[in-house]
């Protein structure tokens, strides 16, 4: 069993009181017990198709729509049954389990109890339009806030991470599915109210089950994309060892770098792509003059000068990467026209290339090789400024300084770079090897 806090056990603890002291009024509340059961079997049904198809999610249209029909307490049941009854992958399970409950309890409730105060529920009985859409997204904002607040609260207690950092974006990431599936539960919960009743409203589950499925291949294809470059990564690491866990590093350095420019989060994945797979042309390279300690010839410099064009070879038929493609061919070209594999100037050299090319130098300076140990982040950055304007882009060594200077150097340590392990079973970072600017590795 995973190890959990015990300050997040106590924490879910109170979480699942608080959502016991909703259900208790319950008994003395008027309500419609045969659309709370038929509710709460339909989240259920949900809950276990969504975990055939292995799609991490919650359905809320059928919670929300529970929050428009149902008087608090019993719009708080609905998700019990359901996400008592989910498997859960993870140990502790049953921990997991209590925990979702209790959280889509409170939130259910939460949202009827303001959906009611506001006057929904006449609204949709009266089938009331445009004034029911304001009760309801105010429902909908009070369940989305409360689930960011809980949320928030476990991260930073099971997970250990800071409580700013813990709900820093949470609210705005989660708000706009659940104002989707919020208008879903507003349609179920109007025609469940009409003269045509619960089986029409079950028809609104239809477009979104089909919406839901196209997700769920979307984040399958998603996950194959990352499967086959990390396949291609290990393999690089595996041939060239000294410079185990550069990519991942690159790619960070990468993403920071397209941040930093206000590139879209689309734009941002793709040269995380870019920067893990720049070197993957060195599988191409004989790894005696990958690993050789000494300094290389020039028939030996102008072999490991052609991993681009190898690497380019081996990734130009993978269409998801897009211009990392181009990153990967061109990452060793100069602004002054010196670099390679084309002597490419200015301008000319793709945009993503030159991101990479100054993620791909300030690793390899931060970065302990068999010659030298790392130097510190400032003075790479120093490095990178000096060189700006004839190796490097100036906006590119400008948005990595401010990037850093805003968030830090803080490279996490990947399965792959695991060396040793301490007594904690804390794995150490091995040392990495990796050029330095205007070197030809």
């Amino acid at each position: 069993m995973e190890a959990v806090p015990a300050r997040a056990r106590a924490y879910v603890a109170c979480v699942a009181v608080a959502a016991l002291l909703c259900l208790l009024p319950l008994p003395t509340v008027r309500t419609p017990w045969w659309a709370l059961a038929l509710l709460a079997a339909l989240y259920a049904g949900c809950e276990q198709v969504a975990a055939r198809w292995r799609f991490a999610g919650t359905f809320y249209p059928v919670l929300l729509a529970g929050a428009f029909l149902l008087p608090p307490p019993a719009a708080a049941l609905v998700a019990l049954p359901g996400a008592l009854l989910s498997p859960a992958e993870r140990r502790p399970r049953g921990l997991r389990r209590i925990w979702r409950a209790a959280q889509l309890a409170v939130s259910g409730w939460a949202a009827a109890r303001v959906h009611w105060a506001t006057g929904g529920r006449d609204a949709v009985v009266e089938c009331d339009f445009p004034y029911a859409l304001v009760p309801a997204g105010i429902a909908v904002l009070v369940f989305c806030l409360v689930l960011s607040l809980l949320d928030g609260g476990i991260l930073a207690l099971a997970d250990r991470i800071p409580v700013r950092r813990a709900w820093r974006g949470l609210f705005l990431r989660s708000l706009a599915p659940v104002v989707v599936h919020g208008l879903a539960g507003l349609m179920m919960a109007v025609l469940w109210r009409s003269p045509y009743g619960p089986v029409a409203a079950l028809l609104v589950l239809l477009p979104m089950c089909v919406s839901w499925w196209v997700f769920a291949q979307y984040h399958r294809e998603r996950a194959a994309h990352q499967a086959t470059i990390r396949a291609l990564v290990q393999a690089v690491d595996i041939k060239d060892e000294y410079t185990r866990g550069h990519s991942e590093r690159v790619g960070q350095a990468s993403m920071m770098i397209a941040r930093e420019l206000g590139m879209d989060d689309a734009r941002i994945e793709v040269l995380r792509f870019a920067g893990i797979l720049h070197d993957v042309g060195k599988l191409g390279v004989p790894t005696r003059l990958l690993r050789k300690d000494g300094p290389l010839t020039p028939e030996e410099r102008r072999v490991i000068e052609l991993h681009p064009e190898y690497g380019h070879e081996m990734v130009r038929g993978i269409s998801f990467l897009g211009e990392a493609r181009a990153a990967v061919l061109h990452h060793h070209e100069r602004l002054d026209g010196s670099g390679y594999p084309y002597g490419l100037r200015g301008g000319q050299i793709p945009e993503s290339a030159r991101v990479v090319a100054v993620a791909d130098a300030f690793d390899a300076m931060t970065s302990t090789r068999s010659y030298r140990r790392a130097r510190p982040v400032g003075a790479a950055l120093e490095e990178l400024e000096r060189c700006a304007g004839s190796q490097f882009d100036p906006r590119m060594v400008t948005a990595l300084v401010r990037a850093l200077t805003r968030h830090g150097w803080h490279p996490a340590v990947t399965a792959d770079e695991a060396g040793e392990v301490d007594e904690a079973g804390v794995p150490r970072p091995r040392p990495t090897i990796a050029g330095r600017p205007g070197a030809r590795r």
